[in-house]
């Protein structure tokens, strides 16, 4: 017969046992509550606010936010190797189309999908757009009127030399300016012949070729530029303030950008990045990013703030009925490089 040291030994090893196997139940359970989410560094305290702390009181699901600019993010998600720490990516249009080239997403259909404006379920992306941007000219009021910053003439104006400014192609309004330029002046969004040839010309006029908001908002509120080719979300702030500033859609070559819900191949918490997801595209997370981050929303029953309605006009709950297009990645993924490089050389570089 066991003694009693030896019972008392065996019974030990079972609570162990079990006390092991209640931690990986509660781990497992944890990590089923938790979703890490890959996200822009901007406005991360306003997207908390808006999106991640209402979202965690009705669902019990916490959030973890990994943030970074879109080519750190996507170069991460490629070196996991179908393993991201991600369970939802929200990354700008052309990067999730270069993702979706290399197989790193997964089709998203959540219910709130339906609720949304045609553009942001077009195009061929595996996820939907949840916030757009809309391409346009800032300006300073006291300098340009509305219909002489409409035209994409005043970056050719030799009275205004060294007194606008233009993004690079590295940045979104970039690549919105390029198409514009193109279908104004050429064959279409991606003339890039015409498109190039027109940006040369008018280089000598541009004090800067701008890579941040900050800079370009700078040169603005400094008196150093009277215009800029710019995102609509950089003059908010500035006309809420009551600075001299507006910005207005171009006459011609409306073009916007979208930013993309993307669920990675083999995420761990694929519902909870679901749910997430479905929340941020109703109308209740949409009207409370408008207001709190500045997004422009895709769900067409979102509120428009006032600061945001008086910058953007009806462009911002309707863009299309607007004029603006979105572009076709299709058209843009294969030729990033060879346009980047040509744009570096034949107009940022004159």
């Amino acid at each position: 017969m066991p003694t009693r040291r030896a019972v008392l030994a065996a019974a030990l090893m079972v609570l162990a046992a079990a006390g092991c196997s209640g931690s990986g139940s509660g781990e497992q359970q944890a990590e089923a509550n938790t979703i890490v989410v890959s996200t822009f560094p901007f406005g991360v305290k306003e997207f908390e606010q808006a999106v991640i702390t209402p979202f965690t009181q009705q669902t019990g699901i916490k959030v973890e936010l990994d943030t970074g600019s879109n080519a750190d993010r996507l170069s991460k998600l490629k070196l996991a190797k179908g393993e991201p720490e991600a369970d939802v990516v929200l990354i700008s249009d052309y990067f999730a189309a270069l993702g979706q080239k290399d197989g790193l997403f997964q089709k998203v259909d959540v219910p709130n999908i339906k609720q949304l404006a045609p553009f942001a379920t077009e195009g061929g992306y595996e996820g939907p757009a949840y916030t757009h941007q809309l391409n346009g000219i800032i300006y300073n009021t006291e300098q340009l009127d509305q219909k002489q910053a409409a035209d994409w003439n005043l970056f050719a104006d030799a009275a205004h030399k060294g007194k606008v400014a233009l993004p690079d192609i590295s940045v979104t309004a970039g690549q919105l300016m390029i198409s514009g330029v193109g279908e104004t002046y050429g064959k279409g969004p991606y003339d890039i012949d015409t498109s190039l040839r027109t940006l040369a010309g008018w280089a000598p006029n541009v004090l800067q070729f701008y890579t941040s908001s900050t800079e370009v908002t700078n040169l603005l509120t400094q008196g150093e530029i009277v215009a800029a080719d710019a995102l609509s979300g950089f003059a908010t702030k500035l006309v809420s303030s009551g600075e001299p500033i507006a910005w207005t859609a171009p006459a011609k070559g409306r073009y916007m950008a979208t930013n993309r819900a993307m669920i990675p191949k083999g995420a761990r918490n694929p519902e909870g990045a679901a749910k997430l997801i479905d929340y941020m595209l109703s109308a209740e997370a949409q009207s409370a990013m408008a207001k709190t981050v500045g997004d422009l929303p895709t769900n067409p029953k979102a509120d428009i703030p006032p600061e945001i309605a008086k910058v953007t006009g009806e462009a911002a709950k309707d863009p299309v009925a607007a004029g603006y297009q979105t572009l076709d990645p299709a058209e843009l993924v294969d030729t990033r490089a060879t346009w980047v490089d040509r744009f570096t050389r034949e107009v940022a570089g004159k």
